[in-house]
């Protein structure tokens, strides 16, 4: 797959709920993953690792409100998307998020995803 269909099928798996199926199907061995400086897990690499945190997010989601992910913008081996969310965390409460993210693929896999967001 080159860059543009990676990241369609990630926009669509992603919004369909199958984030974890993404990451077996579309990520890399050695992928590596980042958050906004000082956040937990900051860098995650390995895609059992990437895995088992994006298992960790959905199982501390208490309630799903809503939100939407763009369609991918690509550039190059890079794709970027803009995701929205309305969730509730078992331990923190309800969250508005607004999310960039970007991935450069290789070789047609995800090599490397990298977020940006606030949260109010």
């Amino acid at each position: 797959m080159d860059t543009k269909e990676v990241a369609n099928k990630w926009a669509k798996m992603c919004r369909e709920g199958q984030n974890l199926e993404c990451v077996n199907e579309l990520y890399a061995e050695n992928v590596t993953s980042r958050e906004i400086p000082g956040w937990p897990q900051e860098l995650t690499s390995g895609k059992q690792n990437v895995w088992d945190k994006n298992k960790a997010w959905l199982d501390s989601v208490e309630e799903y409100h809503g939100g939407e992910i763009s369609e991918p913008i690509v550039a190059g081996n890079h794709f970027s998307t803009k995701m929205n969310f309305d969730v509730t965390f078992k331990e923190r409460g309800r969250v508005q998020m607004e999310e960039l993210a970007v991935f450069e693929v290789k070789d047609g896999k995800i090599v490397h995803e990298q977020f940006f967001y606030s949260m109010e």
